[in-house]
């Protein structure tokens, strides 16, 4: 019987990929974890592959998250996205402010109520890939830098 060698060096794992993460060991729920390993298989955040995915992989990275729809960036703080909460939050009021006003000028202000609707759809249509980039790619910077 042999006795390992204390003073060899580390043996490396060639198979792992650098900077992938196993997605059955986050901390989150099993729902996640088929949404992010759909994603994962579409090629990311971006999803370039998502013609790859089937019918039952495409419906579980729907892309419209209906929690963050209605809580926006509750739902954000929540998940541990707080500086993409508040860097979405900013630009969406100024952005709705400024839009506002020009629907006021040509005269359309009932317009406006549903420019609300709109910053809702911005949440709910961003969450499921930012939550993505939170917890597999590492990603929770003020955008998307580390952080």
């Amino acid at each position: 019987m042999s006795t390992p060698n204390p003073y060899a060096p580390p043996r490396s794992n060639v198979d792992a990929v650098p900077g992938e993460v196993d997605i059955d060991r986050l901390d989150v729920s099993d729902t996640w974890k088929k949404r992010f390993k759909a994603m994962q298989k579409a090629g990311g955040p971006s999803l370039p592959k998502r013609k790859e995915l089937s019918r039952e992989e495409g419906k579980a990275i729907a892309g419209f998250n209906v929690i963050a729809f209605f809580l926006g960036p509750i739902y954000y703080i929540a998940k541990g996205m707080w500086k993409k909460a508040i860097t979405i939050f900013v630009l969406g009021f100024i952005a709705l402010l400024i839009i506002d006003v020009i629907l006021a000028a040509v005269g359309w202000s009932a317009a406006s109520n549903a420019t609300g609707i709109g910053f809702a759809v911005v949440w709910a249509s961003l969450a499921n890939a930012d939550y993505y980039r939170k917890m597999v790619l590492g990603q929770n910077g003020w955008w998307w830098g580390k952080g």
